[in-house]
């Protein structure tokens, strides 16, 4: 994880605020560096213009075997590279060692100008760029051409924000960087945007972006123009049924596929990780936690996991659960109708539906993986907490502004901090392995966090979903489906990105691997799902049978021997931790924060 901060002026060098250099900080704690370049450009009108470019880059370290500081500059012809994000693969070949310094040598290499090659300058540039496999934001100044390049990947999963300031100087950060006054919304993921300063032309006018840009988007068809690049998610099958499917069941052939795909997805992403910095305690080596709620999609991950790291590391599961005054309210009511004493503060932790499934879950895991030491984080908010912090997750989350917005970001800005009391399955310090019952106050050192965001997306776990197959069939579940795996770079990633980033911990994401996403959007729907289908005997044979929603996740967590955790419904995530409707009031999610 890093912090990017860009700027382009034509009057003088824009550096960010001193607020924001102190975000970016606290995203990249481990390097800071700045570069700032000043350049004349003869324009095909024959004027010179004057620019000014800045280049600030933090650095959260986790890749190689040393901190790479950046900006990266070649020493040749100036070029530099502001990279944020992890390249686990590019063109289909794992990457060792640092990806930074790969992407910069590919990029200033397809930035050469070469007569064997067709392709203009950009083109080339963009095919790296359409090469890459993982979450990704960047700024590239190509010094040969004159020309910046700035992009997210496809699906929007490392934050990067574009804006101007009163003289609209324009501004590329990782953040939105100044007062509210200033204007920043979200770069689009729709492809590579350039910026050539050669044929620039400043605005004087309002617009949000005075700078004109184009795009070479991303695109799913074959073959691809010299306008676009490839897109790594393909178009969904929207194959129909012919009559009805024949019911999933564990043994399923496209169960076992997703098992196996989901694990390679995983493994690219907790291997390799570096030690965290912090002591560790506790005495135990922990390098991988889980934002855990207790529902299926984190604790199949959990699960996994316990397959694939050394059996000597504990795994932490950090469980959020935050003190809502309305709920506390009417929990006071009832226990006074009921004449019974308790803790109030214990009891709406404790009662917080995350934090009962999260327990829950808890106790699975140490059932079905009773050698692995599962570290269970209870992470309890009170609500002069809340308060005390609301300034600044609205100031991360911007320009997002709605109360679900606040609800969301607060649920995971606690989470991703790690601060609470843990439980440890096994107690490191006892030969024995005996499960361990006491809880000490303890901070996560680690700097990985995995998330089970996306699963609801591929394998139709909203209550929408359900709806759109009652009102229009397997048509209309396609649809619903397709719907939400497209517009998953336009949604919310950039804002958990910044809240969670704040921390100096990187959140990977499993379901929203490219490869895993283009295998599940590929594959026909009663193959993700259970709508339309009579339950296999042996899905029953356990328990009540499983949901139709995110059917063949919930297969998996079966074979994983998650007999309770395959069952779980779906819940959002400020419902569960409690951090929605927090005042009283009418408030809807979709108003606007004063």
């Amino acid at each position: 994880m890093c912090g990017i901060f860009f700027s382009l002026s034509t009057a003088r060098s824009v550096l960010p605020t001193d607020e924001t250099c102190a975000l970016l900080r606290k995203r990249g704690p481990d390097s800071y560096r700045a570069h700032e370049v000043q350049l004349d450009v003869t324009a095909q009108s024959g004027q010179t213009a004057c620019y000014h470019l800045v280049f600030i880059s933090t650095v959260l370290s986790l890749r190689g075997d040393h901190v790479y500081s950046q900006p990266l500059v070649d020493s040749a012809n100036g070029s530099v590279l502001c990279w944020n994000g992890e390249a686990w693969k590019v063109a289909g070949e794992p990457v060792r060692g640092n990806d930074t310094e790969l992407i910069f040598q590919l990029l200033l290499e397809a930035a050469k100008p070469l007569t064997t090659d067709s392709r203009t300058t950009r083109q080339r540039i963009a095919a790296v760029v359409g090469s890459i496999s993982g979450p990704f934001s960047f700024v590239f100044y190509d010094a040969l051409s004159s020309s910046v390049f700035f992009s997210r990947d496809s699906l929007g999963r490392r934050s990067l924000l574009c804006g101007s300031d009163g003289a609209q100087n324009m501004r590329i950060c990782s953040i939105c960087d100044g007062t509210a006054s200033m204007n920043f919304e979200e770069v689009d993921t729709d492809g590579v945007h350039i910026l050539d300063l050669a044929v620039q032309q400043h605005s004087s006018g309002s617009s949000q972006t005075p700078w004109h840009t184009t795009t070479i988007k991303w695109s799913n068809e074959i073959p691809t123009g010299p306008e676009f690049i490839r897109n790594p998610i393909p178009r969904m099958n929207k194959t129909i049924p012919q009559g009805d499917p024949l019911p999933l069941s564990i043994e399923s052939p496209c169960v076992r596929d997703l098992e196996e795909n989901l694990r390679q997805s995983l493994a690219i992403r907790i291997h390799d990780i570096p030690e965290p910095p912090r002591p560790i305690e506790h005495g135990s080596d922990v390098k991988v936690a889980v934002l855990f709620s207790g529902g299926l999609d984190c604790t199949v991950l959990a699960r996994l996991c316990h397959d694939m790291l050394p059996s000597n590391e504990t795994i932490d599961l950090l469980n959020v659960a935050f003190e809502n005054p309305r709920v506390a309210a009417g929990a006071a009511v009832a226990a006074a109708g009921k004449k019974t004493s308790s803790d109030s503060l214990t009891s709406v932790y404790e009662s917080c539906p995350d934090r009962i499934t999260g327990r829950a879950a808890f106790s699975e895991l140490q059932h079905v993986c009773p050698d692995r030491n599962w570290r269970f984080v209870a992470i309890d908010v009170p609500y002069s907490e809340t308060i005390a912090h609301r300034e600044t997750v609205k100031r991360l989350m911007r320009p997002h502004n709605t109360e679900m917005d606040l609800s969301i970001a607060c649920a995971l800005y606690f989470a991703s901090r790690g601060e609470g009391f843990s439980t440890d399955h096994i107690n490191s310090d006892n030969n024995n392995k005996q499960p361990a019952h006491s809880t000490k106050p303890y901070t996560t050192p680690v700097r990985v966090l995995l998330s089970g965001l996306g699963a609801d997306e591929l394998f139709a776990g909203y209550a929408r979903h359900g709806m759109a197959f009652t009102r229009s069939g397997f048509a209309g579940l396609i649809e619903e489906i397709d719907l939400d795996v497209g517009r998953l770079g336009k949604r919310n990633l950039g804002r958990d990105d910044r809240v969670i980033s704040h921390w100096g911990r990187e959140v990977r994401f499993p379901y929203l691997d490219e490869e895993f996403v283009a295998w599940v959007v590929r594959a026909p729907v009663w193959e993700k799902c259970g709508f339309g289908m009579q339950p296999a005997i042996e899905a029953d044979a356990a328990g009540p049978p499983i949901d139709p929603e995110k059917k063949a996740l919930r297969l998996v967590a079966l074979r994983l021997g998650l007999n309770k955790v395959a069952r779980e419904k779906k819940r959002a995530i400020q419902f569960g931790a409690r951090t929605a409707k927090m005042e009283r009031g009418r408030t809807k999610g979709t108003d606007s924060l004063s």
